[in-house]
């Protein structure tokens, strides 16, 4: 991306395809999003597209989008343009429907994305990130300002006895760790960058609690994928977070921008043994409630309507 140097924009090289397809499934409205609308178009077929990101809360990668979208609604306009030319429109959470009706989707599909268990289940042990004696706190994600990370330090700042493992890397990661001496917490943080999915399993079997603050998530997958691993969540509960965590059962779910409310359900987690025991099993059982197998049954029964067949055809579980 030009106003993104850290991250790549993907764009299709291929023209022809040894075989026509029946129907296209796309996951951005970006190049290759356009790309698959285009061969859906061009071969007659089904297009189903999938809205994983809000963009709207993105336009401040592009100077000047932000007031443009403000007062324009330009990048509501053009993504209604997009989606509405689908098919069928599948919305990770209920809480995005209201996103993609006021772009003028008619009757959107709610299928959570799931997380394949056994692949985090199944990560190799890696060394302890967290000193001996301590808290062991941890937060997932790509460090963007719309994620709110720094928010995860301010509430580290009331917890004087933890230590903060941040994995991911993105823009903002100067930018945090400046704020973290700011605080007086930079000894306790550790920024370890991207980790294989193969490996992050055992930094969430390690963790003792998992803290997000993103206001901006249509999933939030890593919610997800901590309480797989029977970690407590604590996060912001702010649209598609919002159906993210079981409240006072696998979790907390606390205002945006709240620091109070995640330091208090931080503490009252780690000093109480008995409470973490039953929200971590709370955890397990919430995370596993979408597998793999099932979200793909759901998938399939939009691909059958959308293409006038009969659904007759069970997704195996994996084993």
């Amino acid at each position: 991306y030009i106003f993104l140097p850290t991250y790549r924009l993907a764009w299709p090289t291929r023209k022809d395809f040894e075989q026509k397809y029946d129907l296209i499934h796309t996951h951005t409205p970006l190049t290759l999003g356009l790309a698959g609308a285009r061969l859906a178009r061009k071969w007659d077929v089904p297009h189903v597209a999938t809205y994983h990101t809000h963009i709207e809360a993105y336009t401040h990668y592009v100077p000047g989008l932000t007031l443009l979208q403000k007062h324009t609604r330009v990048v509501t306009r053009l993504m209604g343009l997009y989606y509405r030319r689908a098919d069928a429109v599948i919305t990770p959470t209920a809480a995005m429907l209201d996103v993609t009706r006021e772009m003028g989707v008619r009757n959107p599909v709610v299928i959570p994305t799931s997380v394949k268990p056994e692949v985090l289940q199944a990560a190799p042990p890696v060394e302890n990130p967290w000193p001996a004696g301590t808290r062991r706190l941890l937060t997932v994600g790509r460090l963007a300002r719309e994620k709110r990370f720094d928010l995860v330090l301010d509430t580290l700042a009331n917890l004087p006895d933890a230590h903060l493992v941040v994995l991911g890397e993105g823009p903002e990661r100067e930018h945090l760790i400046r704020h973290a001496e700011r605080l007086g917490v930079a000894a306790r943080v550790s920024f370890l960058g991207v980790k294989p999915w193969t490996e992050i399993g055992a930094y969430y079997r390690l963790a003792e609690l998992f803290l997000f603050a993103s206001d901006t998530e249509t999933q939030g997958l890593v919610l997800q994928e901590a309480q797989l691993m029977g970690v407590p969540v604590i996060a912001v509960g702010a649209r598609g977070t919002l159906s993210g965590v079981a409240q006072g059962r696998s979790g907390y779910l606390v205002a945006p921008g709240d620091v109070a409310a995640l330091t208090r359900h931080a503490q009252a987690i780690l000093a109480d043994g008995q409470l973490w025991r039953r929200l971590s099993e709370g955890a397990r059982a919430f995370g596993a409630a979408w597998t793999p197998g099932g979200v793909a049954e759901r998938v399939l029964d939009v691909y059958a309507s959308v293409l006038g067949v009969p659904r007759e055809i069970p997704f195996p579980e994996a084993a």
